[in-house]
């Protein structure tokens, strides 16, 4: 159940509290998380997720604000498959972010939600300029009587996992690294708009993929998955310009391999296997087919594999 505000969320009172961002839900989001229900299950009481919309930095510094992993709706999906009964959407405000770290927990824990506990991750800070952590957290908690546990990081080879270091794997076409911390392929949704074409003149037509919400890979060529009507098919995508044709327009190509169709106007899911090569200027037309011959085997080989697998 994803509920938006803090009105209205009977079932979802007294329950075990994680609170945070979780974009992405990536593996050390899905630890803390199975701890949540885990420990909710025990004490027979709702795992609750506290997340905020906007991300705080949004209101506060704009500028900084990163691209997101995944809509709150995505996050919302994902978290209750993982035992989540309630996940709380706060739609961010100055007065929420004005509240010092006593009075957050007072007012929206005790008071608001009647948290029963919570489980958090070790860079946790909440209350006015970040000024309460898990330490200030553990003593309030304490006071009371609440429960109280903290998850360590999970760590990918050398990476400690966050969602800091899944955008910049993604932002470097480093697709691979970015399935390994997230736990699943990183994917895109958006609508299939009118492009100018020139794939379906060199015979492989591509839905060209706007209104995407999320962060968007490195410019290149990958393999993928499209999901369409719900159905999937192998994919060979396009993300960046084309020199080519001296247009350095950013744009997202996907060639579903297989689909033959009008799909304009439809919602279209992309989900990333690996990263083909990065973006090229070839001599003329005909050289750049002979390279999208290869490119869409490659895709076709190597998706259909992973959709077979499915």
């Amino acid at each position: 159940m994803l509920i938006r505000g803090l009105a209205g969320f009977d079932g979802c009172q007294g329950g075990m509290v994680s609170i945070g961002n979780f974009d992405g839900v990536h593996r050390g989001h899905q630890l803390m998380i199975l701890t949540l229900v885990q420990h909710a299950r025990t004490q027979k009481i709702p795992a609750i997720v506290f997340t905020f919309d906007p991300h705080p930095i949004h209101l506060l510094r704009p500028e900084h604000a990163p691209p997101e992993l995944m809509t709150i709706e995505q996050r919302a999906e994902v978290l209750q498959g993982l035992g989540v009964d309630c996940v709380i959407a706060y739609p961010t405000d100055r007065a929420l972010l004005n509240l010092t770290a006593e009075e957050f927990f007072q007012q929206v824990l005790c008071d608001q939600l009647q948290a029963k506990g919570m489980v958090e991750g070790p860079n946790f800070y909440f209350g006015k300029n970040r000024a309460g952590d898990v330490a200030l957290l553990g003593h309030l908690c304490e006071q009371a009587g609440m429960f109280f546990k903290v998850v360590e990081p999970t760590v990918c080879g050398s990476r400690m996992i966050s969602s800091s270091e899944v955008r910049k794997s993604i932002q470097a076409g480093e697709i691979g690294e970015a399935t390994r911390m997230l736990g699943r392929l990183y994917q895109i949704s958006g609508t299939v708009g009118h492009g100018a074409e020139r794939g379906r003149m060199l015979g492989f037509p591509t839905a060209n993929l706007t209104d995407i919400k999320t962060l968007i890979p490195a410019d290149g060529v990958y393999c993928g998955v499209g999901e369409i009507a719900g159905r999937q098919y192998p994919a060979a995508i396009h993300i960046g310009g084309n020199p080519t044709f001296q247009s350095d327009e950013t744009k997202v190509e996907v060639h579903l391999i297989g689909f033959s169709g009008d799909i304009y106007g439809q919602k279209l899911q992309v989900q990333f296997l690996d990263q083909l090569r990065g973006t090229q200027t070839f001599a003329d037309a005909e050289s750049l087919k002979t390279q999208l011959l290869i490119d869409v085997e490659s895709a076709k080989k190597l998706a259909s594999q992973w959709i077979d697998l499915q």
